[in-house]
């Protein structure tokens, strides 16, 4: 059940991670060089990967992880509501 939770919080990490992305926000003029490599799907590829670790590690036994990456989504959403909002 952890799993299919990691798995549609990662779905709302990447749309939220795409979003901003396309938002032309100044602040992300400012990211290291690395960032803007192939268009930013650098960061989706690390993106990725932070789902398939927490995925993994839930599915062999790391319950706690799920909470973890709650908490993670939850602070993507602050962000990127910030944002996408004008706030910052």
């Amino acid at each position: 059940m952890a799993v299919i939770l990691i798995f549609l919080l990662g779905i709302g990490n990447f749309a939220l991670h795409k979003a901003v992305l396309e938002s032309g926000h100044p602040l992300l003029g400012r990211m290291p060089w690395f960032v803007h490599m192939l268009g930013g799907r650098v960061t989706l590829v690390t993106e990725f990967l932070v789902l398939l670790a927490a995925m993994l590690l839930v599915a062999n036994g790391w319950p706690a992880v799920a909470w973890a990456y709650l908490l993670y989504t939850g602070l993507n959403l602050a962000s990127a509501w910030l944002i996408l909002t004008g706030r910052v």
